[in-house]
């Protein structure tokens, strides 16, 4: 069978078994513990912790993974081992607290052995050395012989973290045969033999603070199949680089490096795998929106990528080949995985920029690299100010440098790497950071006992409530008009007002997901169960709901002006302002900002309707609406279909009408990451304000130029132009006066030679003043320096033909001394710098060097 194939089957096999078939999720988790999605249960975390009731109780999917950063690193072993990979698929079928281990156990064996043809014979099963029942289900109701299942201890439980669910679970593994090792089954024989293909988790215990476990009341699996390894032992081949996709990768990674796969080295086999499957994660994670950068997910994505084009190099490669593996990665998955063919030029565009980039300086850093490890013995160690300088100025991630020392049996000093980017101040930010969350039991019981919160606000600002619970800090009640920040919405602030005493609500936050907590500062004799009115600012409000739907006619505007390999990275909607940041590869022009800002008001003077409204995702995706970064989405979603052109999904609030924004005007674009770029804008009466403010400016800056304010920019002109010219009419006197001082500066003469410091002049006025010294008699060789009129240091030296001297060697120490540089001749030599408290010191280096004490 082929990799597609076995999709298909295992896909089938658990639909005819009453299971929901679910779409891979993103590689970006919607978990802040996780730099990416590195199993197939990660998309489903929240329905195993009880933080989110499934919309279903049995699911199956096919999961795209990506194992490179963090705990889960699998990169250093990547092309040296069978089995090792950056990006794998992971088949799994799921039951949230309905069957359990009996039904898990009888249907992975039927697949396996039924529907995969796999010899029962050569399966081996292991269970944890407390699981009876599993080794009972395996023996008396699937028929596994004793002999063939093992028991093992922590290799055969799993556990979600310090507390929470955990239990026991089963592997099952295939025998590929005593050519590959000893016998003895997974507990005792070889490794290479006995390969585990599937990974049966029973979730039946909540692991306490205390180390006790207590059973949880809906038992629930998650299972885990590899299909590479898979597809390897379906095939009968050694590896997981010998099955049908991933011999096509390195069919087409020979094809672009020129290689023949018959005759190829072992070393050049390695980096052919390597550009096989780097290609297949960065084309996904590039696809799922990931960007090549120096933090978290997108610093992992481009040492994936330079990796792989640092091994096309060693192959002699001169030119880009990572676009050609995007090519055939979507030639050969994009079946599987429509997106990256829907996606596939704006991939290849953003890795062809990267690897362009990276090759721009991977020769010169390669030879310096080279140079040093030729130094080195086998066991020292590579400089980490070497190291350091190669990741700052070449782009080398450290973690290549030390694969490539490791090569030569080097290693680096990691530490002195860190020493050195400290001084320089250039550490990067936290790959990510995990949020204190605190004990949220007591929210997760208030959603069981009453029911997710009940959100009036998309049809009024004022709600009578009852409380549900109430402390000095948080207070939760049962319907709400208050908007509890998501999306990049911020949270509404409002007023509870009750018999005992109004309370101010600060800020809105989802508690546990479906509960909306309010922030507030004591609790004014509140108490649960006491009916209340809770009223939203708003005011607030409504220049939030302006702010948030003139996000999406941006969003909208920038694809129509930029491209649609626009997507949305982050967002912030506040009452104040909004900010929208986005992919893409270089600043956008005045010009493209003034057609997007022009796309958004033409909007709004139209003044279409807005509709939101509730659909399936299904429906919403037929309808082409777009999902925004960092959102995550149920079977029934919101869609907002802002005017004519703008269809997302959003769960925020929004405006009725767009000509209800008012205004939108820019303010600000930048770049806040390589390959994301970053607007602000504003809307409503701030650009009102904002107008109004840049007139009163206008108005008060043309009454001091005695202008009308629409002739405000010819009088700044002529303004500049009047100083520009007293400027120059400045420097031609203070250089005339300069110049007269040459007869008393030459009389200071020492064996023919002038050496002294002159401040307060122009750049040219000092050059011209050393040459008039030199010409006069008895002079031949001048040194000038001082502060310049400017800023800075300027140092001139001048020299007469018939001089000892050189002119440049006289400067050579002094123009390091100031912390500059120049040019350069025998006769004139003219440096700058930036240091103008070592001027003295720099002309005492200079008398040295012409000889003068």
């Amino acid at each position: 069978m082929k990799a597609n194939e076995v999709r298909k089957a295992f896909v089938d096999f658990f639909v005819e078994r009453a299971h929901t078939q679910q779409p891979s999720a993103s590689l970006i988790p919607h978990d802040p513990t996780l730099l990416f999605t590195v199993a197939g249960m990660v998309p489903f975390k929240t329905y195993f912790t009880g933080e989110e009731t499934p919309p279903f109780d049995r699911a199956v999917t096919v999961q795209k993974c990506v194992r490179a950063g963090g705990k889960h690193n699998d990169l250093d072993e990547i092309g040296r081992t069978a089995r090792h990979l950056t990006f794998f698929e992971m088949m799994g079928n799921f039951s949230f607290g309905d069957y359990f281990k009996e039904d898990a156990c009888r249907w992975a064996w039927e697949f396996v052995t039924d529907v995969l043809g796999l010899d029962p014979d050569r399966l081996w099963v292991t269970v944890h050395l407390s699981d009876d029942e599993a080794a009972a289900i395996w023996q008396h109701q699937v028929g596994v012989p004793a002999e063939r299942i093992q028991r093992l201890d922590e290799d055969n439980y799993w556990k979600m973290g310090d507390v929470g669910p955990c239990g026991p679970c089963s592997e099952i593994f295939w025998d590929k045969g005593p050519e590959y090792g000893a016998d003895g089954g997974p507990a005792e024989g070889g490794e290479d033999r006995f390969i585990e293909i599937w990974n049966l988790v029973f979730m039946q215990f909540d692991q306490q603070a205390d180390g006790s476990k207590v059973p949880l009341p809906k038992p629930s699996i998650d299972t885990g199949m590899g299909l590479e390894r898979t597809v390897s032992v379906l095939q009968g081949v050694d590896s997981v680089w010998n099955t049908d996709e991933l011999s096509a990768l390195q069919s087409a990674a020979a094809r672009l490096t020129g290689l023949d796969l018959a005759t190829a080295d072992p070393e050049q086999m390695v980096s052919l795998r390597i550009l096989a499957d780097h290609a297949r994660s960065t084309s996904l994670l590039v696809s799922d929106g990931v960007f090549p950068s120096n933090e978290a997910r997108g610093y992992v994505l481009r040492r994936i990528l330079r990796r792989a084009v640092r091994h096309a190099y060693l192959l002699g490669v001169e030119t880009p080949v990572m676009g050609g593996m995007v090519d055939a990665v979507v030639e050969i998955m994009g079946a599987d995985y429509p997106e990256i063919v829907e996606n596939h030029s704006f991939v290849r565009d953003v890795i062809d920029r990267e690897e362009t980039r990276f090759r721009v300086t991977l020769r010169k850093g390669q030879a310096i690299l080279d140079e040093q490890l030729d130094g080195l013995k086998a066991g020292e160690a590579l400089a980490g100010d070497v190291a350091f300088l190669l990741h700052d100025t070449y782009g080398f991630p450290l973690e290549v440098t030390e694969e490539i020392a490791a090569e030569r049996q080097l290693v680096v000093d990691t530490e002195g790497f860190g020493r050195a980017m400290a001084e320089q101040q250039r550490q990067a930010k936290e790959a990510r950071k995990v949020a204190a969350t605190g004990d949220v039991s007591h929210l997760i019981g208030l959603v069981d006992a009453h029911g997710e919160t009940v959100f009036t606000g998309r049809d009024e600002v004022t709600t009578e409530a009852t409380v549900l619970y109430v402390d000095d800090e948080v207070l939760v009640l049962d319907r709400t008009p208050f908007y509890a920040e998501s999306g990049g919405q911020v949270g509404d602030t409002g007023l509870i007002v009750a018999a005992g005493g109004d309370v101010a609500v600060s800020d809105t936050r989802i508690g546990v997901p479906g509960l909306h907590v309010h922030q507030i500062s004591g609790a004014a004799g509140l108490t649960a169960g006491q009916t209340v009115t809770a009223s939203i600012d708003a005011e607030r409000r409504a220049a939030i709901r302006r702010n948030h739907t003139a996000t999406h006619l941006l969003h909208w505007a920038l694809r129509e002006v930029l491209g649609d390999h626009v997507k949305q990275q982050g967002s912030y909607v506040g009452p104040d302002r909004l900010r929208f940041d986005f992919s893409h590869f270089e600043a956008v022009t005045n010009d493209e900002l003034a057609k997007v800002e022009d796309l958004v008001n033409q909007q709004v003077l139209a003044n279409d309707p807005c509709r939101h409204f509730e659909t399936t995702m299904s429906e919403a995706e037929a309808l082409g609406a777009i999902a925004f970064f960092g959102d995550k989405y149920g079977d029934v979603v919101r869609v907002l279909e802002a005017g004519p052109h703008s269809v997302e999904l959003c769960g925020g609030t929004h405006v009725g009408a767009l000509g209800d924004i008012g205004h939108f005007r820019i303010v600000a674009e930048g770049s806040i990451g390589s390959n994301i770029r970053r607007i602000e804008a504003l809307t409503g009466m701030a650009t009102v304000v904002l107008l109004r403010d840049v007139m009163d400016s206008a108005t008060a800056v043309a009454s001091e130029l005695n202008v009308r304010s629409d002739e405000l920019v010819d009088g700044v002109n002529r303004l500049k132009n009047d100083h520009r010219n007293l400027q120059k009419e400045l420097a031609r006197l203070k250089q005339q006066l300069a110049v007269g001082q040459a007869p008393s500066l030459a009389a200071t003469a020492i064996d023919g030679v002038v050496i002294a410091r002159v401040d307060d002049l122009e750049r040219d006025g000092l050059r011209d003043l050393a040459v008039s010294i030199r010409d006069q008699a008895g002079v031949h060789a001048v040194v000038l320096a001082g502060a310049l009129a400017g800023t800075g240091v300027g140092l001139v030296a001048a020299v007469a033909s018939d001089s000892p001297l050189h002119a440049g060697t006289l400067i050579e120490d002094a123009k390091q001394t100031v912390g500059g540089g120049g040019k350069s001749a025998a006769d004139l030599a003219v440096a700058g710098g930036k240091l103008v408290e070592n001027i003295d010191e720099a002309l005492d280096q200079a008398r040295a060097a012409a000889g003068i004490r």
